[in-house]
């Protein structure tokens, strides 16, 4: 076993499988209070962590080295890769994504024992325990059904098959690791769960040990989502960010019940209430992170981001199995000790207005889960095959999704336990007011800047309902433009009190002094009001959807096209030839308003590997009031005729905007005290992170968007779009997030 590299990778893995098991059996026995064994198990911790680290190495060797006898390398890398995309090989397929998941897994298991040192020692023998069965379930996992190290049949050969271009850019670089970042560190709080439902200590202990571990983690599913949308916008070519594939659909929803999480610990911490809510959330996240990796990895659903088809289906449903009825089985167990202290005293209260929120998302959650799976289910109860398309979420999730905005609002504006009517009114006098004056100005003001109010939807239906919906699609963009005066004046109250009370208590504190020392003391708070910015900006964004504009054109070199406000002029085609490819370019002059603004210069990349795939590299026009978005297609290579996909996605930038202030809230909100006790393990984990976010996101939005087209590696072009007239705002049901 130990003779060559494939091997000697194999074997680390059985040993990754036997010290997990081990560390496992040695966790359980320290919790009868022998503290030889729970020293033991942290041992054993650490080194089933230096294993997976092994494993990892050996591989990433491989590819550098070139090793072919392994058929994952063969298949994902050749000799003319970058070390780059050699080391980005490891997660570029199947097998080596599930090592890099186990990876990610077992260095946030290393640095949860290294933070729990002689802290929630009751609780540590089974949050140890807990974490060697997920490590021990990805090593059977390898071991059994998807060894990346397994060698090819026929032998080594002289080079590899290399890369999908596709996967060949900046954003296959960092996406992936964001995303799964966030997938793997959820583990985390999902043991401390167990843990606390194991050991009947469920008091507030446990919350606080895990409510900055999900936060971190809420974090990097928020950048792994937006780096898919962004990925989606600059390389697939089909004028988008967000098309509610089966795989996007899988990372939004443990988004989704991390973002109703975050919001009811502050009620079981204040007030002793929500406490199954909250075990039951946190348990629902880490199944939908194992749920969201079967859809994209069993072939149960079809997905053009989703892997090849494979057997290893049927283990990922034995353990969501295991993990369903553990979880739920500890939760009736513990259903006397879940019991809440406090209750519900008024309707108008912050409980009630989170309880609301996370009902809703919730609702969300089990919507898209039903919707994805919906052609199985159709399938097995129906006998018959059925898809819901784009078109389906985008009629009936907005309105869901604006009731869940507007609550994200009202909370901080309602007392807890209950709010007399004068604090009522008091609150919610100039929030209001200022919704209301938005909304009389896109009244009168919105068609003519070419943002109207409302537009007229086309029925997806017929009958009554058909109509319905169409109404209310139609008067979606003038209620969201509203609710994002709305919340954005909640904050700007909110923060103005603060530094407001400050002042008044603090004679001769300055107003940047008393807006430093607010936020400071209170960053938690704070930070999640500079998070509702983001998130409010980014359904204006996703707002902008309902004025696009959409046009397909056949154009001869020097014919001129007018798309909306921008008079377009073809100036014809050139052709550029390396060692990889032939590039054909489509060089178009932009003239806006009668102001020249430069070219525009879409591009088809015919490989030599893939020459029946040729990709489609997109160009942009970038402002913040809106994107023009070229694809050029199919080019008559004697008259130079071109088709080409032009698009004006309004408002769009505001997303990416929305995004940065949302990650910046978030960072804030989790960055470590300033203090002794602060200083330890996971304080550095949190500062680190936090630090290494703002750096990627913000060399992500300089340079990423700024192209003229995307990366000199392209994708895939999917078919051609339907051109619809305006349609509902089609990404207001991913409001709350998106990506691939």
């Amino acid at each position: 076993m130990w003779q060559s590299l494939p091997e000697f990778g194999t074997g680390v893995l059985y040993a990754i499988l036997i010290a997990a098991a081990y560390t496992f059996a040695v966790a359980l026995a320290s919790s009868t209070g022998r503290p030889r064994l729970l020293q033991a198990a942290r041992l054993g911790a650490y080194g089933t962590v230096a294993l997976v680290g092994l494993s990892v190495l050996v591989l990433a060797f491989a590819f550098v080295s070139h090793d072919f006898r392994i058929s994952y390398v063969a298949r994902y890398s050749d000799r003319s890769m970058t070390t780059p995309y050699l080391v980005a090989a490891l997660w570029g397929g199947q097998d080596g994504s599930l090592l890099w998941w186990l990876f990610l897994t077992s260095g946030f298991t290393a640095g949860c024992v290294v933070w729990l040192r002689r802290k929630y020692l009751a609780l540590q023998p089974f949050v140890i325990a807990t974490l060697m069965t997920i490590i021990g379930f990805f090593a059977i996992l390898m071991i059994f059904a998807a060894n990346p190290f397994a060698t090819s049949a026929g032998g080594a050969p002289v080079d590899g098959q290399g890369l999908n271009y596709q996967l060949r850019n900046f954003y296959m670089i960092i996406h992936p690791p964001s995303l799964y970042v966030g997938f793997t560190s959820s583990a985390i709080p999902f043991a401390f769960a167990i843990a606390a439902l194991a050991t009947g200590r469920l008091d507030n202990e446990w919350i606080v040990a895990t409510r900055k571990w999900m936060l971190f983690a809420w974090l990097f599913l928020s950048i792994g989502n937006a780096l898919g949308m962004l990925w989606a916008y600059e390389e697939l070519g089909w004028g988008g960010y967000w098309a509610w594939d089966p795989v996007e659909n899988a990372a939004f929803l443990p988004w989704l019940t991390a973002s109703a999480y975050v919001h009811s610990t502050m009620i079981q911490e204040r007030r002793g209430m929500l406490k199954v809510w909250n075990v039951f959330l946190i348990c629902a996240t880490f199944f939908l992170t194992i749920f969201g990796t079967f859809l994209t990895r069993s072939g149960l659903i079809s997905s053009v981001h989703s892997f090849a088809q494979s057997g290893i289906g049927i283990f990922f449903v034995w353990y969501m199995g295991v993990i369903a009825a553990t979880s739920l089985g500890l939760i009736v167990y513990r259903l006397p000790k879940l019991r809440s202290d406090g209750v519900f005293e008024s309707v108008l209260s912050r409980e009630t207005a989170f309880v609301l929120n996370n009902w809703g998302l919730l609702s969300l959650t089990i919507f898209i889960a039903t919707a994805t799976t919906w052609p199985r289910i159709s399938e097995w109860l129906l006998n018959q095959e059925s898809t819901l398309g784009p078109t389906f979420y985008n009629t009936w999730i907005p309105p869901l999704a604006l009731v869940i905005f507007f609550l994200m609002g009202a909370a901080p504006l309602l007392g807890w336990r209950k709010t007399s009517p004068e604090l009522f009114l008091k609150s919610f006098r100039w929030p209001v007011a200022v919704m209301l004056v938005v909304g009389v100005l896109h009244l009168a003001l919105g068609k003519r800047v070419g943002y109207p109010a409302f537009y007229d939807a086309a029925p997806i239906y017929e009958g009554t309902l058909g109509r319905v919906l169409a109404w209310t699609s139609g008067k979606l963009p003038f209620i969201t433009v509203m609710l994002v005066a709305f919340n954005i004046t909640v904050v700007v109250q909110e923060f103005y009190r603060g530094v407001a009370a400050r002042q008044r208590s603090k004679s001769g504190e300055g107003l940047f002094s008393s807006l430093f020392n607010l936020v400071a003391k209170s960053r938690r708070r704070y930070g999640g009001y500079v998070v509702h910015v983001g998130i409010a900006l980014m359904f204006l964004g996703f707002t902008g959807r309902s004025w696009g504009v959409d046009k397909e054109l056949s154009m001869s070199p020097g014919e001129s096209a007018q798309v909306e406000y921008y008079d377009i002029k073809y100036l014809g085609t050139r052709m550029e030839v390396d060692n990889e490819k032939r590039a054909i370019f489509a060089d178009l002059e932009v003239t806006r308003q009668g102001k020249p603004i430069g070219r525009v210069t879409p591009a088809k990349f015919i490989y030599k590997t893939g020459a029946d795939q040729p990709s489609t590299e997109v160009a942009k026009h970038m402002t913040i009031r809106d994107d023009l978005y070229v694809i050029v297609g199919m080019v008559n290579p004697t008259t130079k005729v071109a088709a080409f996909q032009f698009h004006v996605n309004p408002l769009v930038n505001f997303i990416w905007i929305g995004v940065g202030i949302l990650i910046l809230g978030a960072m804030l909100s989790m960055w470590p005290d300033v203090a002794l006790e602060e200083a330890g393990a996971f304080g550095y984990i949190r500062a680190a992170a936090s630090v290494a976010t703002s750096v990627i996101f913000a060399l992500l939005l300089a340079g990423g968007p700024s192209l003229a087209y995307g990366g000199t590696n392209g994708s895939r072009a999917p078919p051609a779009p339907t051109i619809e007239a305006p349609s509902p705002a089609p990404a207001l049901g991913a409001a709350l997030a998106p990506a691939k």
